[in-house]
Order: structure tokens, then C-alpha cells, then sequence
């Protein structure tokens, strides 16, 4: 160990995104870093993040970025002028992991590899002398008259002038986030917001149709939340415009919890897919206060009036064709049957035969069908964990607890939830190298210099001083 380091240890608690950041940048300061982590290995849920690709962070400028975190955006403001995109990318390079943007805006190391990324991060510790202890369950975190003292785990004790608390969310335990990190929180008197399953799959109670739907792929279709069941949306009701996290200013007709356009995916229990992961969280807060429904349009570029000519149209061109025919050449092969059916129409109808009652029903099958929501599936299946220790607790400049001296937060034990894209590691990332740094400054009285980088280029900024909003854009 460095001659230079202090005698007061920080201890940083989950070797996650967010805690590898916070003990490489306390270290990197001349602090004396403990990081404990209670499965095998560093970075389980990282290694899993955009299907094992890596979703770290997305191009967006930051006045984007923080309405993607809804109503609690606004806390991650002062972690994000410290310490953006940016900084995160020029720190990976400077760990051998080179970056590209996809075209919509999600950034991706240029490997696919998440492991890569999760090399990078634990190098970064590494070089800067942190201590890795695996298989260390903490139990306990303990405090004298309001200011850290000790951390416990089931192995023994180790001492600490501050502890960062990087112990993740309660989603996907298989990695090791089981929710350890709320207890411990709660502990010391933190308050916990409700725990939620955000971007998660939904389950609807029409089983037997989403069924025999399984695996059928939806691509440009629109999908629009009620606050109702099904039955009683209102037919006449469209909407038009996306409208939810991160979009939409006003709130549309009365009675619509969100509505986006993209791709969606139906499944054996119900729907999934991006634009379905992205809602799921307002649907999950919405099924508190009482039933829930979605519509699907499957044509969200093409109004009633156009789609109604568009069939009546087909239906004559070709009235010699049978309607399985005819609806081949608009809706996904498997579903044909379906739509026949629930449009009351013998299977076997010529085109020509179709009434004009039948193409209405078809009509609003194909601008509106819909499901009734049952729930999420459970909290494990969820991508991120909605709620956390509450932000009023929690300085926003510096991750540090409002009620403990010396105890800090970061990543997704914070009462903060972002959409799909890559904000969520944004977030997990900023907050905890602010928090190891400030955590730095407070065991440490002040942060000392960083070492020289061993390449030109490759140090990041021993105290970076407060950003314009507008800080961290793509060059």
C-alpha cells in the first residue's frame, strides 16, 4: 500500500457500477479504500446490463437527461455537474474500453462486451490500491452518536471514518442485489421510500389470448395506458402524440396514464419489449389506485378515416380472396386467426362477403386492442428497483446522508429511477464517484492530489468544480 495513504479507512459496501466507482475515486484521492462485495465477483448486474452489450450512458445533453428520471431527476443535477458522460467515457479509455453511439443515442463499448467494461472498472480500482474482499455479507453498519464507526459483516469488523453504501436494488437478487441495502440504511434511521419493480414486463388477464399471441414481435405500433378497464376506454378517445417520462409537456385526455410509440413484444403471461418497459413503472403506480388497461394501435401513422378506405378498399380489390388472405398482407402471420375471430368473422369469409359492421369491428381491433393489466411480474424480474432512501435525507452535492456523519449513497439504493437508454447507469456512475469523493474528503480531511496518469490524458480531474447545464455534451 502506498506510503501516502491515510490511516482512516473508507469502506465502500457493493463492488456494483456505482460502488467500483466511488472506491477507485476515493483511492485515487489517498484514501485508504475497504470495498466488500457478497457474491464472487465485482459487477454482476453490470455484466448483464443491455443484454450483456452494456448500455452505459446515453448521448443526450444533460437538460434531457434529468426529465428521464421523472419527478426525482432533479437531485442527480449537482452528481452530474461533477461528474458526466464525458468523464465516464474518457475514464474508460483510459482503461482500454473504447465507445460508440448507436443512432438512438445509447452509447455501447465498441466490443458489445459488458465485461469488458466491468475489467475496466475493477483495473481502475486496482491500480489505485483499493482492497477487494468477496463473500463478505455485511449485517451491520454502525454508528456512534450519529457518526460512522464500524462496518459489520458475518466475518468480522472493520473500522471505518466513512462508509459508502452502493449496495444496489432489490431486482434481479441472482447478482446479489436482494434489498440488503435499504435494511441497513433504515438502520440508521434513513427513510425508505416504497420499493416498485420499474422496466418490467406486464402481465394481462386475457391468459388464454396472450397465449396463443406468445412471441409475436409488434414493431412501430403505438401503446397507450387507461386508467380504466378495457371495456370502458373510450372509443372515440386517440391519441396522437407520445406523452410520458422524459416527453410530453402536457397532460393528454383525461383517463391516459402514458402513451408511446416504438416496438413491443407479446408474451405467453402478457406484453414486454422497450416501449412496454418504459411504461411499466407509471402502470405499476397507476394498478395503487385502481384498474389499468392498455390499447394497442397497430397503425399509430394512419388515422380511422384512412385505415377504414384502406379496408374497404382491399376488401373490394380483391373480394375473391378469403379474408385469412387478405389480412396476411397487414398483420403479423400469427395473429390472422385471432383478429378473424374476435372480429366475429367466419374464418373461411371472401372479401367481397364482409359487411360493413365487420370491417368496423376489424377497424377498431386493428387501432385498439387491448388488454387488461393484472400486475408486473415480481420485483426479480424487473431491470431496475423503484424507490429507495429518501432524497430529503440525502445532500445532493455530495451523496452524504443528512442524518449520519460520514455515511454516503449511491446508484440504486437512492430513491432515483431512470427510463431504458442508459440512464440508469449514468446515475449508478455519477453518484457513487462523487460519493467516494466526497466521502474521501470527509475521512480524509480534504482530498489529496491524484497521482500522474500513467497516460496522457487519463487522469480525471482531482476536484472538479461545478458544470454549466449544459455540461458533458458530445463533442
Amino acid at each position: 500500500m502506498d506510503q501516502d495513504r491515510t490511516g482512516k479507512q473508507i469502506v465502500v459496501v457493493g463492488a456494483g457500477a456505482s460502488g467500483l466507482l466511488a472506491a477507485g475515486r476515493a483511492a485515487e484521492l489517498g484514501c485508504r479504500v475497504l470495498l466488500l462485495e457478497k457474491t464472487e465477483r465485482p459487477g454482476n448486474k453490470l455484466r448483464l446490463s443491455g443484454g450483456s452489450g452494456c448500455n452505459l450512458t446515453n448521448a443526450g445533453d444533460l437538460e434531457d437527461f434529468v426529465p428521464m428520471y421523472g419527478p426525482n431527476g432533479r437531485f442527480l443535477y449537482g452528481a452530474f455537474r461533477q461528474f458526466f458522460r464525458d468523464d465516464l467515457l474518457s475514464l474508460l479509455s483510459c482503461h482500454g474500453v473504447e465507445t460508440e453511439t448507436k443512432p438512438d443515442g445509447r452509447v455501447f463499448p465498441s466490443s458489445n462486451r459488458a465485461d469488458d467494461v466491468v475489467r475496466a472498472l475493477e483495473r481502475f480500482a486496482a491500480e489505485r490500491g483499493v482492497r477487494v474482499i468477496p463473500r463478505a455479507r455485511v449485517t451491520a453498519i454502525r454508528a456512534t452518536r450519529k457518526r460512522i464507526a464500524a462496518v459489520v459483516t458475518d466475518a468480522g469488523e472493520h473500522r471505518a471514518a466513512a462508509v459508502v453504501l452502493a449496495a444496489g436494488g432489490a431486482s434481479y437478487p441472482e447478482t446479489g442485489s436482494t434489498g440488503d441495502g435499504y435494511e441497513l440504511a433504515a438502520a440508521l434511521g434513513h427513510s425508505i421510500a416504497a420499493l416498485r419493480p420499474a422496466l418490467v414486463p406486464l402481465i394481462v388477464r386475457e391468459a388464454a389470448l396472450a397465449r396463443s399471441l406468445q412471441g409475436v414481435s409488434l414493431r412501430h405500433v403505438r401503446l397507450t395506458a387507461h386508467r380504466c378497464p378495457a371495456a370502458e376506454v373510450d372509443p372515440l378517445l386517440t391519441v396522437s402524440r407520445d406523452y410520458g417520462r422524459g416527453i410530453g409537456e402536457r397532460q393528454p385526455r383525461h383517463g391516459v396514464i402514458e402513451s408511446r410509440t416504438g416496438d413491443m413484444v407479446l408474451t405467453h403471461f402478457g406484453i414486454s419489449g422497450p416501449i412496454v418497459l418504459l411504461m411499466s413503472l407509471a402502470i405499476v403506480e397507476a394498478l395503487e389506485q385502481g384498474p389499468v388497461s392498455v390499447s394497442i394501435d397497430l397503425f399509430p401513422d394512419v388515422d380511422e378515416g384512412q385505415l377504414r378506405q384502406r379496408l374497404q378498399d382491399e376488401f373490394h380489390r380483391h373480394g375473391g380472396r378469403g379474408v385469412r388472405h387478405l389480412l396476411d398482407g397487414l398483420l403479423p402471420h400469427k395473429t390472422v386467426e385471432h383478429f378473424i375471430r374476435m372480429a366475429g368473422m367466419p374464418a373461411d369469409r371472401l372479401g367481397a362477403r364482409v359487411t360493413a359492421g365487420e370491417r368496423e369491428g376489424l377497424l377498431r381491433l386493428l387501432k385498439s386492442l387491448r388488454f387488461n393489466i393484472q400486475g408486473p411480474l415480481p420485483m426479480a424480474s424487473a431491470m431496475v428497483t423503484a424507490g429507495g432512501v429518501a432524497l430529503d435525507e440525502i445532500d445532493p452535492q455530495t451523496m452524504a446522508s443528512r442524518l449520519v456523519k460520514g455515511l454516503f449513497f449511491c446508484g440504486e439504493v437512492i430513491d432515483v429511477d431512470g427510463g431504458s437508454g442508459g440512464y440508469n447507469l449514468q446515475a449508478a456512475f455519477s453518484t457513487g464517484y462523487v460519493a467516494g469523493e466526497h466521502a474521501c474528503r470527509t475521512a480524509c480531511a480534504g482530498p489529496r492530489r491524484s497521482k500522474a496518469p500513467e497516460a496522457p490524458g487519463c487522469r480525471t480531474p482531482a476536484v472538479p468544480g461545478p458544470r454549466r447545464s449544459g455540461a458533458g455534451r458530445p463533442h
